[in-house]
C-alpha cells in the first residue's frame, strides 16, 4: 500500500505539462493566415489605381508614389512581405510566452530567494515562493522541490538513488518547460537565411526582364530597362531588410531562453546539492 501511494506523487507534471500546452502559435494556421493579408496588401492597397499614372499600371507608379514603386517588385513581393510579417508576429508571441515563463517577478530576485532558503533547508517556503513566481522556472523547481520534499520521507533508497532520483525529476520538468520556450524559434532563424535567398530570386528575375529590354531590337524600352531594375533592387531591399531583423529577433530571443535554462540549472544544481548535504 506504501508503494501506491508514493508511485502517483509526481504530481508537479501535469502542471508543467499544462505550460508546454499553452505553447504558442501555431504555424500551420498562421503563416496561411499571413500570405493572405501580405497578397491582399499587395493586390490591393499597393497596387491600387490611384498609385499609377492614369490608373494604368503599364504606365508605371506616380513619381513619388512608393506604393506603386513597391508594387512594380513583381510576385516576388507577396512572398517577401510574408516572410516580413511572419517574423513580426512570432517575435511578439515568443516575446509573450518567454514573459510569462519568467513568471510574476525578477528573475535574479527569484533564484536569490529560493538559494538562500535552500540554505536554511527551508523547503515548505521555497514551494511558496515558486507558486508566486509562477513561470517556467518556477514550474520546475517546484517540481524539483516537491520531489526533494517526498525524498526526505523515503527509506527504501540510498543516498545515490535519491539524488539520482532528485535530479531526473528536475530533468524531466525541464524537459517539458523547454520546448515551449524553443517553440517557433527555428522559423526565425530559417527566415533570416531564406528570405535573402528568395530576395535573391527576385533580383534575378528583375535583371532578367532589364537584359531582356536591352536586348530589344531598335533602341532599348528605357520603361522596360526600369521595371526590371527597379524589381530587382526591391526585392533585395525587402530581402536583406527581413533577414536582417530576423537575425537580431532570433540571437535576443535565444538568449532570453538561455538565460532562462542556466537559472533552471543553477538552482537545481543548488537543490541537489542542499539533499545531498542535509540527508
Amino acid at each position: 500500500m506504501e508503494k501506491k501511494a508514493t508511485n502517483p506523487a509526481p504530481a508537479p507534471k501535469p502542471a508543467a505539462a499544462a505550460t508546454k500546452g499553452k505553447g504558442g502559435l501555431n504555424p500551420a494556421l498562421v503563416i496561411p493566415v499571413l500570405f493572405v493579408i501580405a497578397l491582399s496588401v499587395f493586390i490591393f492597397i499597393l497596387g491600387d489605381a490611384s498609385h499609377f499614372k492614369d490608373g494604368d499600371h503599364a504606365k508605371g507608379p506616380i513619381d513619388g508614389d512608393y506604393y506603386g514603386i513597391v508594387y512594380k517588385g513583381g510576385p516576388i513581393v507577396p512572398i517577401l512581405m510574408t516572410c516580413f510579417l511572419i517574423v513580426i508576429v512570432f517575435t511578439i508571441e515568443r516575446m509573450i510566452t518567454l514573459a510569462k515563463a519568467n513568471g510574476s517577478g525578477s528573475i535574479d530576485n527569484f533564484v536569490r530567494k529560493i538559494r538562500a532558503l535552500l540554505d536554511k533547508n527551508q523547503i515548505e517556503e521555497a514551494i511558496k515562493e515558486c507558486d508566486r513566481q509562477k513561470g517556467s522556472v518556477g514550474n520546475v523547481i517546484k517540481a524539483g522541490l516537491l520531489k526533494y520534499k517526498q525524498l526526505t520521507t523515503e527509506t527504501e533508497l540510498d543516498k545515490e538513488q535519491k539524488l539520482a532520483a532528485l535530479q531526473k525529476e528536475i530533468e524531466e520538468a525541464t524537459t517539458l518547460e523547454l520546448p515551449m520556450l524553443q517553440k517557433n524559434l527555428t522559423i526565425i532563424s530559417t527566415l533570416a537565411a531564406a528570405a535573402t535567398l528568395i530576395a535573391l530570386l527576385g533580383t534575378v528575375i528583375g535583371m532578367i526582364k532589364a537584359f531582356a529590354a536591352l536586348g530589344t531590337s531598335g533602341s532599348p524600352d528605357s520603361a522596360a530597362l526600369a521595371t526590371g531594375i527597379s524589381e530587382a533592387l526591391i526585392n533585395t531591399a525587402l530581402g536583406i531588410g527581413t533577414s536582417a531583423i530576423a537575425t537580431i529577433s532570433y540571437a535576443y530571443l535565444n538568449s532570453r531562453v538561455d538565460d532562462l535554462t542556466y537559472s533552471i540549472d543553477e538552482i537545481g544544481l543548488s537543490l541537489q546539492s542542499n539533499f545531498a548535504e542535509h540527508y
